[in-house]
């Protein structure tokens, strides 16, 4: 039954200012991640540090993945409420930092907190909705996490830019911290309901391998840019590290998409990879390949970002929907479409409009697919071990999209000397093997319950 059905509502349940709490924090990383995409190349010219502009993203996600694990712990030992005032203070120290650095080196620690700051965040609002949310009113609750960047995506990278351009680029940093107070006063009620299990232990091997795999993931991405002389060895052996170390961070048989759990993880990790490789490298080809502005191709971006809230909100409110099994599938299979609909792009007789179609259903895809997972997960643990398969489903995601992406960077720097479109031709096969990969394994997420 949904939630719309049992006329459960958040006012009802007294979770207005939960929500409201939720939409500002998620609203607040959402702003950061693409305002700073936006606001980079003036920081690089402005600190001279080009050379280091890759690093300021690396940094962010190799960190992430370090803090994920140490927030799922203390989220299953102390309890959400903790870790999440942590996150929101790290994550706006970072800002910080950043904005004031003088030198590039100091932007990049600036950013590295933030990921140990988002990591933090990012786990513990998975368990806030565990632990505050009645299961009714999960799906709904992702949504609103959705919708949190939507706003962003339309205004985010207009105002960053003309604050960078016309105010300076430090304000894109340090006039964002105050939202993370905000965010915290209207979370005060959700923290309320915050609670641990003493008896839960640290897991210190999981914590040194969390590491390893940051300091990896960290590795293939420098080396994916090809920027060093010895970048094959960093991309093939820290691939090799991080998949052998993150093994043990994910549930027995996520490999192997065992049904349940391990297969709702893997699907999600597949699914999205394949969204975002192919996302990154849509906008290039429109504007090489087929001679559109910067401005027009990044609109792709935007509605990527209205229509994957649009699957959101439909597929919570849609009685055909109601099978949990049937929107991850489905999604999955929009983004094999969106994918095929985006390699389209090197074939000029096909029109823009039908790429656009096409990616548009994708992102309605991944509306539908990504929430419904992310409640799975939620489903499928009990409240000592949320933490932990929150950690490990966020864990999996950054994993499998940075060394994805890396490979990609690779093939596509190989290729750029036979020119034309043979470079995205290899990009958007790898992106298209993935998505047709997650295709079976969104079948063995578990019954064809509906919620």
């Amino acid at each position: 039954m949904t939630a719309v059905e049992s006329g459960v509502s958040w006012r009802t349940a007294g979770l207005s200012a939960a929500v409201a709490g939720l939409f500002t924090t998620a609203f607040l990383v959402a702003f950061e991640s693409l305002a700073v995409a936006t606001a980079l190349p003036i920081v690089a010219d402005d600190l001279d540090g080009l050379s280091l502009y890759a690093v300021s993203f690396a940094a962010p996600a190799a960190t992430a993945v370090a803090a994920m694990t140490v927030a799922a712990w203390c989220c299953d030992r102390y309890g959400h409420a903790p870790v999440m005032v942590a996150g929101v203070l790290v994550f706006a120290l970072g800002l910080v930092v950043a904005g004031v650095a003088s030198t590039m080196t100091q932007f990049v620690v600036g950013r590295a907190v933030q990921g140990v700051g988002s990591g933090l965040i990012g786990v513990a609002l998975y368990v806030l909705v565990g632990r505050t949310f009645p299961p009714e009113l999960r799906p709904r609750a992702f949504v609103v996490l959705t919708s949190a960047w939507v706003l962003p995506a339309v205004v985010g990278p207009a105002v960053a830019g003309t604050v960078a351009e016309h105010v300076g680029w430090r304000w894109v940093f340090l006039g964002v911290p105050v939202l993370a107070f905000v965010a915290l006063a209207l979370l005060r009620p959700a923290l309320a309901t915050s609670h641990g299990d003493a008896s839960v232990v640290a897991d210190r091997g999981r914590v040194w391998r969390s590491l390893v795999v940051a300091a990896s993931v960290f590795a293939v991405t420098i080396g994916g840019q090809r920027t060093v002389a010895w970048w094959p060895l960093l991309v093939l052996g820290g691939a090799v590290v991080a998949l052998a170390s993150v093994v043990a961070l994910l549930p027995p048989g996520t490999f192997r998409a065992r049904p349940g759990l391990p297969s709702v993880i893997a699907t999600r990790s597949l699914t999205s990879t394949a969204f975002f490789v192919a996302e990154s490298f849509v906008p290039l080809g429109l504007v090489q390949l087929r001679g559109l502005s910067p401005t027009v191709a990044g609109l792709f971006l935007t509605a990527t970002a209205v229509l994957w809230f649009a699957g959101s909100w439909w597929s919570t409110r849609s009685r055909w929907w109601r099978s949990r099994r049937r929107r991850v599938v489905v999604g999955a299979a929009a983004v094999v479409v969106a994918v095929v609909a985006a390699s389209a792009v090197v074939i000029d007789a096909v029109p823009i409009a039908v790429i656009a179609a096409g990616w548009a259903f994708g992102g309605l895809g991944m509306g539908m697919a990504m929430p419904t997972l992310s409640v799975l997960v939620l489903d499928l643990s009990t409240p000592d071990t949320q933490g932990r398969n929150s950690a490990s489903m966020q864990t999996s995601d950054a994993v499998l999209q940075a060394l994805v992406i890396a490979v990609c960077s690779g093939v596509f720097a190989a290729l750029l000397a036979q020119g034309g479109a043979t470079p995205f031709v290899g990009v958007f096969a790898i992106a298209a093997v993935v998505a047709v990969v997650a295709v079976p394994v969104a079948t063995r997420v578990g019954p064809d319950e509906s919620r």
